[in-house]
């Protein structure tokens, strides 16, 4: 059963300043670079990437990853124009997929495949989201029958609104504070750069 992996990366990032957060440099790399390395990694086929502000800059900061790049041409309308892009983008054979923030650059791969096999362990619901201390964090899991839903969306939103009513989500405690660490400004990243989590990450099982 094949799970993709859908980087959204296609935010103008105004909270960022003028540089394009996804080019930001973390640990040596662009932002959008790290994450996407760290899906390659994982057992996620294939791996999206949807881009829109500085598309091109950021399409030539994955040059040579095995990734499909998809362009929202509406990304200004919000964030649920890019989660419709990547998931019209899915191959008929995903049965679901994980959905990665361009802006989370501590997401490793070992967390991403212990999400991959908790969705399926679990009994492939509509989602299945990790948790922090009892708070939603990302990547989230999500079955590809939420794709007519998904296609309604609109505005700034993601899956979160969506997956309210639904019965058969899954809240998975992972005890890493990494699914709720993004970087909304230059401040928030550096602090995620120097951050060395006090929380032991256990390794994919």
């Amino acid at each position: 059963m094949t799970i993709a992996a859908i980087i959204l990366a296609a935010g103008r990032g105004t909270r960022f300043g003028r540089e394009p957060k996804m080019l930001a440099a973390f640990e040596g790399k662009p932002l959008v670079t790290r994450v996407a390395e760290a899906a390659l990694e994982s057992e996620a086929e294939p791996v999206i990437v949807v881009v829109g502000h500085e598309a091109q800059a950021v399409s030539a900061a994955l040059a040579g990853l095995r990734v499909t790049i998809v362009e929202n041409a509406h990304y200004r309308e919000g964030l649920s124009t890019s989660l419709k892009a990547g998931f019209a983008a899915l191959p008929e054979e995903a049965e679901a997929a994980a959905i990665l923030l361009g802006d989370m650059p501590q997401i490793g791969t070992a967390l991403l495949d212990w999400l991959l096999k908790a969705w399926r362990s679990s009994g492939f619901p509509s989602a299945l989201v990790p948790t922090f201390q009892g708070r939603r964090g990302h990547p989230a899991i999500l079955s590809k029958d939420l794709a007519p839903a998904i296609a309604r969306l609109t505005g700034d939103t993601g899956a979160g609104k969506l997956l309210r009513p639904l019965a058969d989500v899954v809240e998975i405690e992972r005890g890493d504070p990494a699914v709720s660490r993004d970087a909304d400004t230059p401040q928030e990243l550096a602090a995620l750069a120097a951050q060395a989590s006090t929380i032991p990450v256990r390794t994919a099982e």
